[in-house]
């Protein structure tokens, strides 16, 4: 069981809500979100409602305000806790859509898709294992995407607006 805070002003004041699990909608409960206190799960935040825009994975920890998550602004509408991980990770990427073209497989964290397997672009995707993080920059840095166990024909079907991929990163247990 996961549990998140959520306060509207920076560093924990204002009006707060917690939450412990899914929710499409949050601006019912807050109408800006500036800190957040992740006490246990691992968590994806959204910008609008219905788990929509902007993707945001946290751990368990302190945010004192929202540029410590890399947000964009003081917007998050929807969340979701990330199921429990135990046993293996797995997940094949595709250069072309349909999962078609050159096929490479990986089953731990990569800081560096285009330094390992030469690709800057991932269009289609098929996550085998494993709940993972996709971050559109090297490092794990730039937008981020949940991935659940589930086959992706296009980019579009994890929510991106293009084919970038930087690097991917496991949810592991952290509960």
């Amino acid at each position: 069981m996961g549990k998140i805070t959520f306060y509207e002003d920076r560093s924990f004041q204002g009006r707060c809500y917690e939450c412990s699990s899914d929710c499409p909608n949050l601006q019912t409960y807050f109408s800006r979100c500036n800190s957040i206190r992740v006490d246990s799960g691992c968590w994806m935040l959204y910008e609008r409602p219905n788990y929509q825009g902007h993707q945001y994975f946290l751990r368990r920890g302190d945010y004192p305000d929202y540029q410590q998550w890399m947000g964009f602004s003081d917007s998050i509408r929807s969340c979701r806790l990330i199921p429990h991980q135990t046993g293996s990770h797995r997940m094949r990427l595709y250069e072309r859509e349909d999962h078609k073209g050159l096929m490479m497989e990986l089953n731990e964290d990569c800081a560096c898709i285009q330094d390992r397997f030469h690709l800057s672009e991932v269009r289609s995707l098929h996550v085998l294992e494993g709940c993972w993080v996709l971050y559109e920059m090297p490092n794990y840095r730039g937008r981020q995407y949940l991935l659940r166990p589930q086959e992706y024909r296009r980019y579009h079907d994890w929510g991106a607006v293009d084919a970038k991929a930087g690097s991917l990163r496991r949810v592991v247990d952290l509960y």
